[in-house]
């Protein structure tokens, strides 16, 4: 089987991501674009869409009425308004048999309430590591519907800091805030083909100065937007990426059927794997430490070049993504050079 093929263009529906604080203008902005596309189909396919979806976990819905024109609303503009996960993925199935656009609003709540279920089915206080991949996994549900689905997706959420662990002046790992992200599921935010950030803007520092909606592009995958503002948007604005669009075409993005379950071995889940790798972490972290246990600059440059030497790269952040096998390998470097550390100090002076 050849899973190589000649390239084609088979983007052919918008699927937008807008995030940011409440009042910031997401509401109003998904509402302006979702008209918009549906003059641009009926203009390029010569024929009247499908209605505009809306799963509306805000009440948002009601006030965008107004908006509409005569046109649209003889078409339908058609709502839901829950916060069940489990309804959002019906929505989308639904939507996608009966209509041409649909605007998420937002992520967030439906996000939080799937977490929230988890725990009150499971009885938990809280979330561990070792509750992540099941939930990843039920969000991947929609992540697929969202990447896959024949249909137009605007997809709303609130915003979120995003931190990272960089080091001091001492070289010792700091969390710092690094940008913003939507408050969802980390990977949802990053499907999108167009993300942008909305934020309410004072458009001068003078007191009493107005306020606009400000939309940051923070990534175009046709490179043609990226890292441009608009201020109170329109869909206009948004032309240089929806135009490169197939729209009519036929839409293709990630193949979902194929998996690789035959790379395990029966009864070994992705759980246990990922406990295991969880394990090898730890134990590698402790071996290195004690073996530079000290606090001391020259200490925590010993530590950096002795996982530099065993994994190639100094970064824990970095060594976390390595996979059981390698981990492995590097766990058994380690404990050898402990032990020729160990022998050497313990050899008598000549």
């Amino acid at each position: 089987m050849t899973l190589l093929k000649p390239a084609k263009f088979e983007t052919a529906y918008f699927k937008g991501g807008f995030y940011g604080i409440t009042k910031s203008g997401k509401t109003h902005t998904a509402t302006k674009i979702a008209m918009g596309l549906w003059h641009r189909i009926k203009l390029i396919l010569k024929k009247k869409p499908g209605p505009i979806a809306f799963a509306d976990t805000e009440n948002g819905s009601d006030f965008m009425l107004d908006r509409f024109p005569k046109e649209l609303k003889e078409t339908g503009f058609l709502v839901s308004k829950t916060r069940a996960f489990k309804d959002l993925l019906e929505i989308v199935d639904e939507a996608e048999k009966t209509c041409s656009i649909l605007i998420v609003d937002s992520i967030t709540h439906f996000w939080n309430e799937m977490v929230d279920s988890y725990m009150k089915k499971h009885k938990l206080e809280r979330i561990t590591i070792n509750h992540w991949p099941p939930l990843k996994k039920t969000g991947r549900d929609y992540s697929d519907r969202y990447i896959n689905s024949s249909l137009h997706m605007i997809m709303c959420g609130r915003s979120a800091d995003l931190w990272e662990d960089r080091p001091d002046d001492e070289g010792v790992l700091q969390p710092k805030k690094v940008g913003t992200r939507m408050k969802a599921e980390g990977e949802i935010g990053y499907e999108s083909n167009l993300l942008v950030e909305m934020e309410l803007h004072q458009i001068s520092a003078r007191k009493g100065e107005k306020h606009t909606h400000r939309a940051w592009v923070v990534g175009d995958k046709f490179d043609r937007m990226n890292f441009l503002f608009f201020d109170d948007p329109d869909f206009k604005d948004f032309l240089p990426h929806i135009s490169r669009l197939n729209i009519g075409g036929k839409h293709r993005a990630i193949d979902t059927s194929r998996n690789s379950e035959e790379m395990f071995r029966r009864g070994e889940s992705g759980y246990q794997k990922a406990m295991m790798q969880k394990g090898l972490l730890d134990r590698v972290k402790i071996e290195i430490e004690m073996i530079y246990p000290g606090k001391a600059a020259q200490d925590i440059q010993d530590r950096r070049n002795l996982a530099k030497a065993i994994f190639g790269t100094p970064s824990w952040d970095q060594i976390k993504l390595l996979d059981v096998d390698k981990l492995s390998i590097g766990l058994t470097d380690i404990e050898k050079f402990k032990k020729e550390i160990t022998v050497k100090k313990e050899s008598p002076k000549k």
